[in-house]
């Protein structure tokens, strides 16, 4: 009866991952709007900006869980806005090396430190405890995901 009960529980809880997320893409387009960024490019230049080397399309597509299309997508609005910079890539010639410029760093900045402001306020009524248990299980869920393809 536990699994079971489990079951419908994880159940319920994907049913809100969908529906938060896209609440959070939406409400990321309009947070993000006044800097130039979407939902999908804020994912980029975040992705970039913590990366510790230069990385592919590819990479980015799964770091953030989307296809390498849809990363591309994104990269090369970045690019166009002058946010990101595109170097050969000695181990594959087809696929470029990006990285943030400076002027993608600055506005990674910006936008990074008003979500910060917005995410203390947003947990502040929420404990430490219950923040690394919906942590704990989004990451567990996303490695179960992962390994089913």
């Amino acid at each position: 009866m536990d699994n079971q009960l489990n079951s419908e529980a994880l159940s319920r809880i994907t049913t809100e991952i969908f529906y938060t997320n896209g609440l959070l893409l939406a409400w990321g387009d309009r947070f993000a709007a006044d800097l130039g960024l979407t939902s999908a490019r804020w994912q980029m230049l975040g992705a970039l900006a913590h990366a510790a080397e230069a990385q592919t399309s590819p990479q980015l597509g799964e770091r953030m869980g989307m296809s390498r299309q849809g990363a591309q997508k994104q990269l090369n609005l970045l690019l166009a806005d002058g946010l990101v910079a595109a170097a050969d890539n000695p181990a594959h010639k087809r696929s470029p090396l990006y990285s943030l410029t400076e002027r993608g760093a600055a506005v990674f900045t910006q936008v990074h430190q008003r979500w910060m402001a917005q995410a203390a306020e947003w947990a502040q009524d929420l404990s430490a405890e219950e923040l690394a248990a919906a942590e704990k299980v989004l990451l567990a869920l996303g490695q179960r995901v992962k390994a089913a393809g």
